[in-house]
């Protein structure tokens, strides 16, 4: 009676290993075209320190992809707000939207509740730099006034008042930040910054949502 119960666990098992795999981002081609400004942040991650490992099951995919952007700052400098799901991901002029100075955010519906696994996200490579007080959270309130989950925050002396955040500032480059998306569900993804070191501005080139509808 007890053999049957075991091998339909370990082929459950070997159902579920075989339904995932590692989350790989596409990163674009490098091409830095300017100097960077110096760089003084006390929670500035060692350079090329690995992207966290995320298994997804093989029905992920980037939901983010076309779906509407809007922003704390509706009239953007230079680009417009679908760049940020459009796909483009190049470092180049006519890939970025710039949001003017101070916290800014962007935020993405994906029109449904989705399960979140993990999230990539391009500020700006053209040159090495990193953005200030970078927040991503999501919810299912498009006001993100309840239910809001925190996803990262590297926002160490709480400069943003929305919390002190343990997560580490990072160099931008081309392979972008993958942020673990801890399975939450939700519909909304907001994505905050506060300026870079180089400047007060803030940019976008990308953010891919990867995840799956909940059922």
């Amino acid at each position: 009676m007890i053999r049957p119960l075991i091998f339909t666990a370990l082929a459950t098992c070997a159902t579920v290993a075989l339904a995932e795999s590692k989350l790989e981002l596409e990163f674009p081609p490098p091409k830095v075209t300017s100097t960077p400004a110096p760089i003084k942040l006390s929670n500035l991650e060692a350079p090329n320190t690995p992207a966290p490992d995320i298994m997804v099951p093989n029905d992920v995919t980037n939901v983010a992809a076309g779906k509407t952007v809007t922003s704390s700052d509706p009239w953007p400098i230079i680009g417009e707000l679908d760049m940020v799901t459009d796909g483009d991901k190049e470092s180049e002029d006519g890939y970025y939207v710039e949001l003017g100075e101070m916290q800014q955010w962007v935020q993405i519906d994906l029109e449904s509740e989705t399960e979140i696994f993990g999230i990539g996200l391009w500020h700006y490579h053209a040159q090495p730099r990193a953005y200030l007080d970078v927040i991503v959270q999501v919810s299912n309130d498009p006001e993100f006034a309840s239910g809001v989950t925190t996803l990262f925050n590297n926002d160490n002396d709480n400069s943003s008042d929305m919390g002190r955040g343990e997560d580490p500032a990072y160099l931008e480059k081309n392979y972008g930040r993958l942020i673990p998306g801890k399975q939450a569900k939700a519909r909304y993804v907001r994505l905050y910054s506060n300026g870079n070191t180089s400047d007060g501005l803030n940019h976008y080139i990308e953010v891919e949502v990867f995840g799956r509808p909940v059922e």
